[in-house]
């Protein structure tokens, strides 16, 4: 039996000259390293680009005991009176203790309150690296304990080197043409890209499901209905979202932003749908069903530029 199957692990970067792209940002991990020590840590950035890899990168690089917490699983203030709380005071025979809060962004302001004191309290001997993908939703009295540093996504160029690195090492056969377009659908999300490169290898190819290249065009289907919007677009819309597959709405609400003049007609529209994407972009998050959110949204928007 393999270890290890997923590429996305079995591929994570585990020294510095591994990690793909931030040159700027590994020459300061780089530091941290040869000094066996770090700063609090929060590091914040978009899903998939590499921030819970430099994390791990970096406790199994220095010589210190580590916990690692995915703060989407436990979010309240008892995993921090506990868990963190409860680490952070124990006895270690390492010089340097880490913990490692993921998606960090999930916990309560309660929770988020009563990690600073700890923060202060067990400075001496204890660390923490926070990641996040938005830095707003972590406390400014939390931020300011912490070196903030950003994520930036690797280059298409960069993300396609490395994915295709991996396929020949899986032995697997691909065209370049599909890979470009796995790429490009997905970026700048790393891990999605290596998933899809997985789940769609058959027999050592990687062959490329149609349906992938005909989702490719629902943005521009959408934008379509919303400039010429009338009383059949909220179930055309709908029907574009159903015959493009999409396992992830997230980019639809940077869309939506980014093209906001092609069918907003004025800036009161404009600042009325900005807030409406805001506010089902959040709460997307603690939702389910995902495209039940987006057709929210969109029922919201074309009320507003009707």
């Amino acid at each position: 039996m393999k270890m290890n199957s997923l590429f996305v692990e079995k591929y994570r970067s585990k020294v510095l000259d591994e990690y793909v792209g931030n040159e700027q940002l590994k020459q300061i991990v780089s530091q941290y390293i040869d000094k066996n020590d770090i700063q609090n840590l929060l590091l914040y950035g978009t899903p998939g680009t590499g921030k819970t890899t430099l994390a791990k990168l970096i406790v199994n690089n220095i010589d210190c005991d580590f916990l690692y917490i995915n703060a989407s699983d436990e979010r309240g203030i008892d995993t921090i009176r506990d868990k963190v709380q409860g680490f952070a005071s124990s006895a270690s025979f390492k010089p340097l203790k880490i913990i490692i809060l993921d998606e960090a962004d999930f916990l309560t302001i309660q929770a988020q309150a009563s990690l600073r004191n700890i923060i202060e309290t067990y400075s001496r001997t204890t660390r923490f690296i926070l990641t996040c993908n938005y830095l707003e939703r972590i406390i400014d009295p939390l931020q300011s304990r912490c070196q903030v540093l950003k994520i930036t996504p690797p280059s298409k160029k960069e993300v396609a080197q490395h994915a295709a690195g991996i396929l020949e090492q899986e032995s697997i056969n691909y065209e370049l043409n599909d890979l470009v377009l796995v790429v490009n659908k997905h970026y700048p999300d790393v891990r999605k890209i290596l998933n899809t490169c997985q789940v769609n290898t058959v027999e050592g190819k990687l062959t490329i499901d149609k349906s992938l290249i005909a989702s490719n065009s629902y943005t521009d289907a959408i934008l379509k209905e919303l400039k010429s919007a009338n009383k059949s677009s909220f179930k055309n819309i709908r029907q574009i979202l159903a015959d493009s597959n999409l396992s992830d709405f997230e980019e639809i609400y940077r869309f939506l932003y980014d093209n906001l003049d092609e069918y907003a007609k004025d800036g009161v529209q404009q600042a009325m749908i900005i807030i409406e994407i805001e506010n089902y972009m959040y709460h997307a998050n603690f939702r389910i069903d995902k495209e039940i959110s987006v057709m929210a949204l969109i029922s919201k928007i074309l009320q507003t530029i009707q």
